[in-house]
């Protein structure tokens, strides 16, 4: 019987690419696919586990990008999907390029939305498939000097929640939504964050516990998994803080020069 396939987007480093070693760990074909040339080389690294790796480089934020993505599967059923590509952005957003914000919400967003809504009719269809969708604890916090990434988020977050609930009668598909805090990855030097209080904190999660947390609750079909236990404590208490107490304790952590002090 041919291995079951997997698609993992954002998948050259970091959360991504630690979902695509535990796929293909696991007995999955995957497909990797990331904006940057950077793939190929984390690819390679997945051959190791002995399941069939194709790689892509495409721009999620674009819906040709997307479209290029799924062309690569070849018509193959999708049996999984870690929709995980995403884009920061720091700074204060009336310094931020239109063609900047604008890249955060197409890659958060629009490509995220499209991917989600090809790759599942097929699985509802068929009552089977498990999808993975990178969200954030940020969604549920105003994000001063982060705002259109939080912002992203919180509608990411929102979006699988009523998502899932639109499809629960396909009870073999289940969308499990990723909720970490930050992680110590490129995200922060994408996102020209080096001189922020959390760019620079040493107590950000590793990605490789980020992606066991989001692969157990994945194969177990939970609906979504806060990862970490700091974090926990931090979304529960967003849930009952007042949202310009929230953006104050984010202005502290992402201003720009914070990171100096």
């Amino acid at each position: 019987m041919a291995n079951k396939f997997a698609i993992i987007t954002g998948a050259s480093t970091g959360i991504g690419f630690e979902l695509a070693t535990l796929a293909a760990k696991d007995g999955y074909d995957i497909l990797v696919v990331a904006d940057e040339p950077l793939i190929d080389a984390a690819a390679a690294d997945f051959k190791q586990f002995g399941t069939d790796v194709q790689s892509v480089q495409a721009d999620l934020s674009t819906i040709d990008g997307v479209d290029t993505l799924l062309a690569a599967a070849g018509g193959r059923q999708i049996d999984l999907l870690c929709a995980n590509a995403g884009r920061g952005l720091g700074h204060g957003f009336l310094d931020q390029d239109v063609s900047d914000w604008r890249r955060v919400v197409d890659t958060n967003i629009t490509g995220t939305l499209y991917l989600l809504q090809k790759v599942l009719k097929p699985m509802v269809a068929r009552n089977a498939g498990k999808v993975l969708v990178t969200g954030s604890i940020a969604g549920y916090i105003p994000g001063s000097f982060q705002a259109v990434y939080n912002g992203t988020k919180s509608f990411i977050d929102f979006f699988t929640d009523a998502l899932r609930n639109e499809i629960k009668d396909a009870d073999g598909v289940t969308i499990t939504t990723l909720k970490p805090g930050p992680v110590e990855t490129e995200f922060f030097d994408r996102a020209e964050m080096m001189d922020t209080s959390v760019g620079q904190s040493e107590s950000k999660s590793d990605p490789v516990d980020v992606a066991k947390d989001g692969w157990d609750a994945l194969m177990s079909g939970q609906a979504s998994i806060v990862s970490g236990w700091k974090n926990k404590i931090q979304a529960a208490v967003a849930n009952v803080t007042p949202a310009a107490v929230l953006a104050e304790q984010h202005r502290k952590m992402a201003e720009p020069g914070t990171g100096n002090a």
